[in-house]
């Protein structure tokens, strides 16, 4: 990381993932915390959020509620979207408004990474 005193939150319920990434994160004495929990039950142990992002876990419009108490205090999210982003996108405007840039993402021509700045409920 390059800013003194940076660190990074790792949310995982799945114990066996968990331990992995304790394995690594000790193995590279790396500025991270790994809180063994469900996301929504680590709203009061992870301050200061500057970026959420999720892999794989769920629907933009789940994601979002997932992530609207650190994004409503002015964090921004990045979140990787296969091809149906775009249903995604519409299906949470029903629920959402929020400001969104769309990056092509490098690891598929068909996928884009979402930024998502301003959430707030409709």
């Amino acid at each position: 990381m390059d800013r003194d005193g940076a660190s990074i939150d790792l949310v995982e319920s799945n114990r066996k993932k968990t331990s992995f990434l304790q394995a690594i994160v000790g193995e590279f004495g790396l500025p991270a915390r790994i809180h063994a929990k469900r996301i929504e039950d680590t709203y009061d142990k992870i301050r200061d959020v500057e970026v959420v992002t999720a892999r794989a876990l769920a629907p933009l419009h789940v994601l979002l509620g997932f992530a609207e108490p650190w994004l409503a205090n002015g964090a921004k999210a990045l979140f990787h979207k296969g091809r149906d982003y775009r249903t995604e996108i519409e299906e949470s405007a029903k629920l959402w408004v929020f400001d969104l840039i769309e990056h092509q993402s490098v690891v598929d021509p068909q996928s884009v990474v979402l930024e998502i700045r301003n959430l707030r409920r409709v």
